[in-house]
């Protein structure tokens, strides 16, 4: 029976991609592990591999194809013996026109031919996707196996022909009852492009198209701040010791070409205050609470049309220096959109700095399912009173605390934002 080569998720907050590029052709044989095609997710463009073999009898979605939505067909893979003539005629669903595309760029309606839809992807008892096949998913469901019971061989654990071709059922398999979800309130929507548009008449404008980060980041930040309780907590820091302490640092550090930035002191400051406050080093997980053992920090990189947030992980343990080489690394590779997913998902905190934009202070919305993000402002010189009484200058950097209520309450809060003051303004501590 053909094969149906589905669009993959490659990764948890995908849902559509762009099919960029296609690497094989019609009539290419193809074995598990070999690379199929180069998928432009709302991140970075990688490679797709095969999990079957077999004979590639028909490319149903063209390479450039955008809004490809997960787990839509976009091939047909033939075993042995098989010709096109056993594919389905049945039609592929064309990808979803986006809801800002211009008249007369439509995407051409759909005219390959499928075979039947596999399965539904099943899903593990937490609610997890279990990854497979759709030929092991077809063979699971005609022997009645329960794929959240079989151990996947296939690249990142997918289950394959062979992982079910030896299972044996326990008990047929019993499709839970249909329910109906109650109603819910909608979330109140803005107006719609074209009133957008139409306020705009006669005035001289350029409509520039989304692509797959805006759109990423317009959806989870309107979602962040819609659904997650924000509250702020403020502190002005004194950097004194601290740029003196760089500046030393600096220079004893130029015989291996390493140059610490405030940012990196930030970092940091961050990754052991979590360790100071280990409550707060927790992240929102949907009816429950997960702390985290090692400090791993995300940190706001702007790149061309949006920002990525890599994640340093286990800062708490690693040294300025290289926290100093690791973020150059991180950053250089986000902006060509060369990081790979493991590399920007996860952490706890977050780091946003505009201080060298010349912004004084800013609040910034917390990244699901980080419980906080720290806004770095930049130091000026401020007229401040000293510990004696008397008026005297000192560089000053406001910090504002964006937290999450459901995992971090007002005093826990306060309590990390007074640890990470405390290791700023007093440097050599953190190396202690």
């Amino acid at each position: 029976m053909p094969t149906e080569i589905l669009m993959p998720a490659l990764s948890p907050t995908m849902e559509e991609g762009t099919l960029a590029k296609w690497l094989v052709k019609e009539g290419d044989t193809v074995s598990s592990g070999d690379l199929l095609a180069e998928i432009e997710t709302d991140k970075a463009t990688m490679e797709f591999e095969a999990v079957d073999e077999g004979v590639v009898g028909k490319i149903l979605i063209p390479e450039g194809t955008e809004g490809v939505k997960v787990n839509t067909a976009i091939a047909v893979l033939l075993e042995d013996g098989e010709s096109a003539d056993d594919i389905s005629t049945s039609p592929a669903p064309a990808p979803a026109a986006a809801p800002n595309t211009a008249a007369g760029d439509e995407a051409a309606p759909a005219t390959s031919e499928t075979p039947a839809p596999a399965p539904a992807a099943p899903a593990k008892a937490d609610g997890g996707r279990i990854f497979a096949s759709p030929l092991a998913r077809r063979i699971a469901a005609q022997k009645g196996l329960d794929l959240a019971q079989i151990n996947g061989s296939g690249p990142h654990g997918r289950i394959v022909k062979a992982d079910v071709e030896g299972a044996t059922a326990s008990a047929p398999a019993i499709a839970p009852a249909a329910t109906t979800a109650p109603p819910s309130a909608a979330a109140p929507a803005g107006p719609s492009a074209d009133a957008v548009a139409k306020m705009y008449e006669g005035r001289e404008f350029e409509e520039i198209k989304l692509d797959g980060m805006r759109k990423t980041i317009a959806a989870r930040l309107s979602e962040a701040k819609q659904t997650i309780p924000h509250f702020y907590l403020r502190r002005d820091i004194k950097l004194d010791a601290l740029l003196k302490f760089r500046s030393q640092l600096n220079k004893q550090l130029e015989g291996r070409g390493v140059k610490l930035s405030v940012n990196d002191f930030i970092i940091k400051a961050v990754a052991n205050a979590l360790q100071q406050v280990p409550e707060c080093n927790a992240v929102w997980a949907g009816d429950r609470v997960l702390q985290l053992k090692p400090s791993d920090v995300a940190v706001a990189v702007a790149i061309e049309g949006g920002l990525f947030t890599p994640v340093l992980q286990d800062a708490d343990t690693k040294s300025l220096s290289a926290l100093s080489t690791e973020m150059k690394d991180l950053a250089g590779r986000a902006r060509e959109r060369k990081l790979a997913p493991h590399e920007y998902q996860g952490g706890t905190f977050a780091v946003s700095n505009l201080g060298m934009f010349g912004i004084d202070n800013f609040d910034a919305i917390v990244n699901p399912p980080h419980a906080g993000i720290l806004a770095v402002g930049t130091g000026l010189k401020k007229p401040v009173v000293g510990d004696d009484g008397e008026l005297t200058v000192a560089t000053i950097m406001s910090v504002t605390m964006s937290v999450d209520h459901r995992v971090i309450d007002g005093a826990l809060g306060a309590q990390l934002l007074q640890a990470i003051v405390e290791n700023l303004e007093n440097p050599m501590v953190m190396l202690a």
